[in-house]
């Protein structure tokens, strides 16, 4: 039987791979065949996640992407070492709760340094011809807070909105390179912010959010397997979309 997930051959690179949503997303790629390249600032967690991937021929590349202007050129530099990619998974990014009364610009702009500024800078170096094979595809992670208002959560809504309105907008410019972009929406899913989380919150309050989330709170598998789908040739008719895992919290 065919696998139409099968991501053989394949080279992949996915940002935040040292935890959470992005480590998991490297493990599920690799189960599928692929190989990775992993990215994030620390060496060592991405050594340990490295060390867990099926296969072999997976790259550790330490970098910052809040290094936003310096992205397109490293891309095409990483391109020459591993091949032109066939996809990359965006998933670095942080969550802060912070109420419109302590508002301030630069902790707003930091949020967008990492989580919406390298959308465009990744899609910048992807799109040269060096840097992607025909068929590439380009996957943001985004949020249901980018789709569902919450009080304190003003900034990061607006980076996961933005990047909605981004993945529209670079999947109709970048179809002539032959590029799809797409995003997915997670609901709560049981990461290590997701822990963070829950020592800012009450009993109460955090009852009340599981309470929204008709099958419970997310894995970080689950994200990841969506991620794959949109990488895979299983969605190759699939451009400008937002995937929602979201264990029916929309609904």
């Amino acid at each position: 039987m065919i696998n139409p997930m099968d991501l053989s051959g394949k080279t992949i690179l996915v940002t935040g791979a040292s935890s959470g949503i992005g480590r998991e997303t490297c493990r599920c790629l690799s189960e599928l065949g692929a190989r990775i390249v992993l990215v994030a600032r620390n060496k060592e967690k991405l050594a340990e996640t490295a060390a867990t991937l099926e296969g072999n021929g997976h790259l550790v590349e330490p970098f910052d992407c809040t290094l936003v202007d310096e992205i397109p050129n490293w891309l095409v530099r990483i391109a020459k070492l591993v091949g032109p990619f066939d996809g990359i998974v965006h998933s670095a990014g942080f969550s802060v709760t912070q109420p419109i009364r302590i508002w301030n610009a630069k902790d707003t702009d930091a949020m967008m340094r990492i989580n919406l500024y390298p959308c465009f800078a990744l899609a910048k170096g992807l799109r040269l011809k060096a840097a992607h094979k025909q068929g590439a595809s380009l996957v943001f992670l985004s949020s249901i807070t980018g789709l569902c208002g919450q009080p304190g959560l003003a900034v990061y809504t607006a980076t996961k909105a933005g990047i909605i309105g981004v993945t529209k907008c670079l999947a109709l410019e970048l179809i002539p390179d032959g590029i799809r972009v797409n995003c997915v929406a997670p609901a709560m899913v049981e990461t290590e912010m997701a822990v963070q989380w829950r020592q800012t919150m009450t009993e109460e309050q955090i009852d009340k959010r599981i309470k929204k989330h008709p099958m419970g709170f997310g894995t970080p598998r689950y994200v990841a397997i969506s991620s794959a789908f949109l990488l895979s040739d299983a969605s190759r008719w699939i451009t400008g979309t937002t995937l929602v895992t979201d264990g029916g919290y929309t609904a």
